[in-house]
């Protein structure tokens, strides 16, 4: 593989202080970080001072593919992410047909060879009756389980088909912990309302909680390694403050941090996913969360609709937002706002999804590890323009905020993929491996 050479760069340590100097990849890994580096390259790119960072990884995702590739696929969704930093993700299975057995399974990963700019890896759906794909189907970075919000067979909210599931096995679970039941009681109960911020009302807090309740209670009496998805509500964190065994991790993401039911009003169905956003003390709850380790990274659950669709009439408008690209400026922006440290945006970006997957070599800038890295400019602001989004629905929830740390350039496996605003041809992402 050719070698690259990155000049006069700022670059991230794990620990957050930075070293100004110089970068080599070889053979897709980094070879060499000096003060200076004398060699020739067959490409030499000056960094003009700017900020290197290990290639965030994005461990949730959902590209549409197959199904409803109109809304995006596994190439757009690939050339967002790297738009935006992200060179490695993970990717749902609630596709159509489903990611639930080995042939849907093989069917992503040759799709993903043919058109990923970034490193991929796949869930595998569990239904309430397919015990046996979900342990044995691979390479998967783990089961996903939607105790609620889903439909059809990735549905799976009966106690005894959850009971099972933890029971019999040992690959990670990832939970979308929403209490079905309850939601479908609070429908009911709300059944007169159309405005679409009765959407954080329907599916409330303790419609979450009782979910994460649940999960939590099977890990523990299994010992089953658990992941609980997009934690958004104050209460999850206090319980988790209070009982979080050593196999559970959690996460959460940008809109839960940054968005709360006051957005309602500015961005009506644009602001609406599951869960949906909460109240401001349940933004402050999962800062908190965050900086003392409840919380243990960033996610996005980017999950794109049409304009048109959003446009729709609440309860027809679907729930999700795009969100990959914009992850790492957003949380960048923070930083710089003194809300976060370097140090930290890496373990709760970088470094810290690798670990709870398994994911070697892969969140951290130093010799011998993989050449995935993202230059970003901590010093122009730009806002955030929906013409200018990748994703296929071209839109942002935060359509015009201001926000730094834009990526210049982002590099998968040793090789340019984003070079100032476009996409190179002929660079590939790889399939990612899960220990």
């Amino acid at each position: 593989m050719p070698k690259l050479l990155i000049r006069n760069a700022r670059l991230a340590r794990p620990d957050g202080s930075i070293i100004e100097g110089d970068l080599l990849c070889h053979d897709g890994v980094i070879e060499r970080i000096a003060a200076q580096i004398s060699i020739s390259a067959d490409e030499t790119l000056d960094a003009g001072g700017n900020l290197l960072l290990p290639g965030v990884i994005d461990p949730q995702v959902h590209f549409r593919e197959p199904g409803r590739e109109y809304k995006e696929d596994l190439g757009s969704g690939s050339r967002a992410a790297i738009k935006g930093g992200v060179t490695s993700f993970l990717e749902m299975p609630n596709t159509d047909p489903s990611t639930s057995n080995q042939a849907a399974l093989d069917d992503k990963l040759r799709r993903a060879a043919e058109k990923c700019v970034a490193n991929y890896g796949f869930f595998i759906g569990a239904t309430p009756d397919n015990l046996d794909e979900v342990n044995r189907a691979g390479p998967a970075c783990g089961i996903k389980i939607f105790m609620g919000a889903s439909t059809g067979s990735l549905l799976v909210d009966k106690a005894e088909d959850l009971e099972r599931i933890f029971a019999n096995g040992s690959r990670l679970i990832a939970v979308h912990a929403e209490d079905e039941a309850r939601i479908r009681a609070r429908r009911e109960q709300f059944k007169d309302r159309t405005d679409v911020a009765v959407h954080s009302d329907i599916r409330d807090n303790q419609s979450a909680l009782l979910a994460t309740e649940l999960a939590l209670a099977l890990s523990r009496k299994y010992r089953r390694r658990l992941h609980i998805l997009h934690l958004s509500t104050h209460e999850e964190v206090e319980l988790l403050r209070r009982d979080k065994p050593a196999w559970v991790t959690a996460e959460v993401i940008p809109n839960h941090l940054l968005l709360n039911v006051n957005d309602y009003a500015r961005l009506g169905a644009l602001a609406q996913m599951n869960p949906p956003i909460r109240r401001p003390e349940d933004n402050a709850a999962l800062w908190a969360g965050l900086h003392d380790g409840v919380i243990d990274f960033i996610a996005t659950d980017h999950a794109p609709h049409t304009l048109e669709e959003k446009r729709k009439p609440y309860p027809q408008s679907p729930a999700g937002m795009p969100g990959v690209e914009t992850s790492l400026p957003l949380m960048l922006t923070e930083m710089k706002a003194g809300r976060c440290t370097l140090a930290e945006i890496q373990k709760w970006m970088c470094h810290g999804p690798a670990a709870a997957y398994g994911i070697r070599n892969k969140g951290k800038i130093l010799e011998g590890w993989d050449a995935d890295l993202t230059l970003v400019d901590m010093v122009h602001a730009r806002p955030v323009r929906n013409e200018e989004m990748f994703t296929r629905v071209r839109w942002s929830p935060f359509n015009g905020r201001k926000l730094i740390g834009w990526p210049i350039y982002t590099i998968v496996g040793g090789q340019v993929a984003f070079d100032r605003g476009k996409i190179r041809d002929g660079v590939r992402g790889r399939p990612l491996s899960f220990t």
